[in-house]
């Protein structure tokens, strides 16, 4: 049975990303077997609907969490939609069962490179324990976490062949389960 993905795009400027904008250009064509849903454009005022986001969620079986490192975190929105969304009753606590069982992922750039996401590096920290918190969440609401997908060192000019090749891995990667 092929499992439904949700592709919860969190990038507040797409058309200025190069790395994010081409993972969702290469994804496009699979729409059969993903779905490409970009919070910046469907609550542009910040202003969640949150009901219709949990139906979003509870239609689908794997949920990637795809943007840019903000900080050392994710954009707000995505902060924020995570907030509301998965609420209690909901997503956690009593009677909040919706999520369990389901996969949720990451997909992640970075301005910097590789190499500085390691320990005693330019940033301390390797990029999954920056992501530590989503894999908290994954965990906390029963739902299984996924390995992390990443394009590292977008503010280096990678090739054109660098991003598409990078891109067509992430297409493999969203749907490889589906």
């Amino acid at each position: 049975m092929s499992k439904k993905t949700l592709v919860v795009v969190a990038h507040p400027d797409l058309g200025k990303s190069r790395i994010n904008r081409t993972w969702i250009e290469h994804l496009r064509p699979h729409a059969g077997k993903a779905t490409v849903h970009e919070l910046y454009k469907a609550d542009p005022d910040g202003k969640i609907d949150v009901a219709a986001e949990q139906k979003l969620l509870e239609a689908h079986d794997r949920i990637i969490l795809q943007f840019p490192m903000f900080w050392f975190s994710t954009p707000s929105l995505l902060k924020q939609w995570l907030d509301d969304v998965l609420s209690y009753g909901w997503a956690f606590g009593p009677g909040g069962d919706k999520l369990e069982g389901k996969e949720i992922g990451v997909a992640v750039s970075t301005g910097g490179p590789a190499h500085a996401y390691q320990a005693g590096a330019q940033n301390q920290y390797t990029l999954s324990e920056l992501l530590r918190p989503l894999q908290m969440t994954a965990q906390y609401t029963r739902a299984k976490y996924l390995p992390v997908f990443s394009m590292q060192g977008a503010l280096y000019n990678p090739t054109e062949e660098e991003v598409k090749s990078n891109a067509q891995a992430y297409v493999q990667h969203v749907l490889s389960a589906a």
